[in-house]
């Protein structure tokens, strides 16, 4: 019991330097640029028709936060609650590992190595999927509030986004390569990739009521179609499968909350 105790305070306290370090990390690339570059400069280096409208970024805002609670969530419960301590150890150190990814990724990002920042995304990606499988995420089960908002809503909303940025990211890649599609238009491509996105969402709807993941994916469509829409009309066949793809997210969520609501009141 006592090595439990011992381990899952590591645990909680190494989670939160880790968090530190990546806040400070990103708030410097953003504001003062690494290599003497922001990490906004780096992508509009490399325009296509995936790249959303620059408001959608700040969900950064929101992820951070929520991981911000995240955090301070497993170092009370690391502290004060031992006993509700098992789903720190059930992260592990995966945690630390997607923070050292995502610092990784933007040393590699803003050094202009962009194939080397997609096998950090990569790595960002499957440690955010392990965090959320170990935690067995999903919302047709009822969960304690706390742990709800604590730890599973944190882990869902950023996993929805870097599942975005992974293929925002492999996208630039093959730009910066000079990809040929091919023999396909770039506009198709892009509505490929949209409905694998939208597929996404889908799927975490259907398997695990996950709405916040959905929801996030939800809000990269909007961006790409507020990006389109102030562009050039030959992308019209972009612009309506994003909406399309909003309208059918949305709708799924709400009816998955009115569920919730419904199985509530019979209870």
């Amino acid at each position: 019991m006592e090595s439990l105790k011992n381990n899952v305070k590591v645990l909680a306290v190494a989670n939160g330097i880790s968090f530190l370090a990546t806040l400070i990390v990103n708030m410097f690339a953003s504001t003062r640029g690494i290599n003497g570059k922001t990490t906004g400069e780096i992508s509009d280096q490399y325009p296509n028709l995936f790249v959303p409208a620059d408001i959608t970024f700040a969900i950064w805002i929101v992820i951070y936060l929520l991981l911000g609670v995240f955090c301070l969530f497993q170092l009370y419960i690391a502290f004060v609650k031992t006993k509700e301590a098992k789903f720190i150890e059930n992260i592990g150190f995966y945690f630390v590992l997607s923070c050292l990814a995502n610092m990784s990724w933007l040393f590699a990002w803003h050094y202009e190595k962009i194939g080397l920042s997609v096998c950090f995304m990569v790595v960002l990606l499957v440690s955010l999927i392990q965090i959320y499988l170990s935690l067995n995420i999903q919302y047709k089960y009822k969960k304690i509030k706390a742990y709800k908002y604590g730890v599973l809503i944190p882990i869902s909303v950023y996993l929805g986004w870097i599942s975005i940025a992974t293929i925002a990211n492999i996208t630039v890649y093959l730009v910066s390569r000079n990809w040929q599609g091919f023999g396909l238009s770039d506009v198709l491509w892009t509505v490929i990739v949209i409905v694998v996105g939208i597929s996404l969402g889908m799927i975490a709807i259907f398997s695990r009521e996950d709405i916040f993941y959905a929801l996030v994916i939800d809000w990269a469509l909007l961006g790409i179609f507020l990006k389109r829409m102030a562009s050039d009309p030959r992308y019209q066949s972009i612009i309506w499968v994003t909406l399309l793809g909003m309208i059918v997210l949305t709708i799924n969520c709400v009816l998955i909350v009115g569920k919730w609501k419904t199985h509530r009141t019979v209870k």
